[in-house]
């Protein structure tokens, strides 16, 4: 059996055939051979393009049936994905596609009420560069009606340049449906770009914030994105009977490889949601009869404590997998008796490495969620120089850590050593059966809403804030998003800053989840003798 994403997608194909693949809401309901088929367009398209095997294709979309078929159809064509993030601001998308080298771009028109693309082009403009020169073929995904919408719901193009036939060259984005239609005569030649992937090449590069505030991208070979997706798939028994509702978003290794790769080996049903609303996905778990539901501690939070919950019937819950926050006690148990999941795990992962441990069916309430399960995919997982209570910086090494940074190869020196161990700055135990327990953070990181956040990105933001004498930001409890950012300021002499100055900043510049909810303003900050700020007195102060 190769190990490649498009061997995968014809596997499923003849595997699974006439069973559903998508079901979008409010969008087409695709059989495994209609994925296969339109995935192969899409490639096709890529080819027509004049996208080469190894070119970086980069999607800024949420989760929808083209992301899926985008990334699939570039996967197929030989190239790399880099899924961005779509919660970022134009200058942090800028500088993920400028870095990747991206060739080709596949972005949401109206999401959220932000035209992504224009966003780009002012963010370029303000640095008075032009890397989206290198973008050989813009792509248009409609997600939302724009104000330029003609009279039949059709968004308009904008008023840049045609590319031409061989889409060398930027001009005018395309339409999603005029870019597949470029597909079908060209589909032979992506299937040899499909038959001629090795199992070794990269298939993706998920970027993730360092704590020096420099995102850095994680590369994965295609044995390695399929190796992790079937241990995940293994841990939570997952089948072709499966509907997997994913709430989480697919720029993110548990949207994507834990998501849609995971129910393109098992033959489960996908059941995107555009954006999580606990409602609506109750509405989706009824009517589509979802089994699989995965998500950070607050998703099952929100749908536990919603009033309409008892409307709704949520009987066919079986698996729940959750992480990236303390997981309660109280919670699992009510996520059993409440919400009819026979299966409730916790697992450990981040982006170079995905899923690094797991628990497994039948752990007891408390084993989940006072740990990450044991090692899965392969791994080893060691404590490097525990202290007297055990813990220590967890080091892990096997098959599907990350190939390196892409371009960086100091940063991967420092992350990986000679012997192979991904040192990942987080401290954690392990007991006598190998389950880990993460006791700390990834030095100053916090997790707001599940999403990771590095408070030196957010400090040197603020950095640059008029009247900013210094800065240091931790993050703080939040009973719903588990952590949200607090940060501390000091006022340059002669100038006076307000909270609604800070977050307003930051608003303009950073992503939601980076944004700091509370702000308090001081005469200094408590240093240490190098003068590093003493962030852990910080988070120890009584609030």
């Amino acid at each position: 059996m190769k190990l490649t994403i498009p061997a995968a997608v014809d596997r499923a194909a003849a595997q699974f055939g006439e069973r559903i693949a998508i079901a979008e809401p409010g969008g087409p309901r695709l059989t495994y051979e209609e994925l296969q088929a339109r995935v192969r367009d899409v490639a096709g398209a890529f080819v027509a393009s004049g996208i080469e095997p190894g070119d970086r294709v980069a999607i800024w979309s949420p989760n929808t049936h083209h992301w899926v078929l985008g990334a699939l159809g570039a996967l197929y064509a030989g190239a790399t994905l880099v899924p961005v993030n779509t919660r970022f601001t134009g200058p942090e998308a800028l500088d993920v596609i400028t870095r990747s080298g991206a060739r080709a771009l596949l972005v949401a028109d109206h999401f959220l009420g932000s035209d992504r693309l224009e966003a780009l082009h002012v963010a370029a403009a303000q640095e008075s560069s032009t890397p989206l020169d290198r973008l050989s073929t813009v792509v248009h995904i409609p997600i939302g009606i724009s104000p330029a919408a003609s009279a039949d719901g059709r968004r308009q193009p904008s008023g840049r340049g045609q590319a031409g036939p061989s889409g060398r060259g930027q001009g005018k984005p395309l339409a999603w449906t005029e870019f597949e239609h470029l597909g079908p005569g060209h589909v032979e030649a992506g299937k040899a770009r499909a038959a001629a992937i090795d199992p070794e090449q990269v298939s993706d590069i998920l970027f993730t914030s360092g704590t020096t505030g420099r995102s850095k991208g994680a590369m994965s070979a295609h044995r390695q994105s399929l190796g992790v997706a079937s241990a995940w798939a293994e841990c939570g028994a997952v089948t072709s009977a499966d509907r997997y509702l994913v709430v989480n978003p697919f720029f993110h290794s548990f949207g994507y490889k834990a998501g849609i790769l995971v129910c393109l080996l098992t033959g489960a049903t996908l059941v995107p949601q555009l954006v999580y609303d606990p409602r609506q996905a109750m509405q989706l778990i009824e009517s589509e009869r979802v089994t699989v539901l995965p998500g950070a501690p607050t998703i099952y939070q929100t749908i536990l404590d919603h009033p309409d919950r008892a409307k709704l019937d949520l009987s066919s819950l079986r698996l729940a997998v959750t992480g990236a926050a303390v997981v309660p006690v109280a919670l699992v148990e009510r996520m059993q008796s409440e919400l009819s999941f026979d299966t409730v795990l916790t697992a450990y992962g981040l982006t170079e490495a995905v899923v690094v441990t797991m628990c497994r069916p039948g752990d007891a309430p408390r084993l989940v969620a006072t740990t990450s399960g044991r090692a899965t995919a392969g791994f080893q997982v060691k404590i490097a120089s525990p202290d007297e209570t055990g813990a220590g910086e967890v080091l892990l090494r096997g098959p599907n850590v990350m190939l390196g940074y892409d371009g960086d190869p100091a940063a991967t020196s420092e992350a990986v050593d000679p012997a192979g161990w991904l040192h990942t700055g987080d401290i954690g135990t392990l007991d006598d059966e190998g389950n880990l327990a993460i006791t700390d953070r990834l030095k100053d990181m916090y997790i707001c809403g599940g999403f990771n956040v590095y408070p030196a990105e957010v400090e040197q933001a603020l950095a640059r804030l008029p009247g900013i004498a210094d800065c240091a930001v931790i993050g703080v409890p939040d009973p719903r998003l588990g952590e949200v950012g607090k940060a501390l300021v000091v006022a340059r002499p002669g100038h006076e800053l307000t909270a609604e100055d800070v977050i307003g900043y930051c608003r303009e510049r950073l992503a939601n989840f980076k944004v700091p909810r509370q702000v308090e303003v001081r005469t200094e900050l408590p240093r240490n003798a190098a003068g590093k700020v003493l962030k852990r007195q910080l988070r120890e102060e009584p609030r």
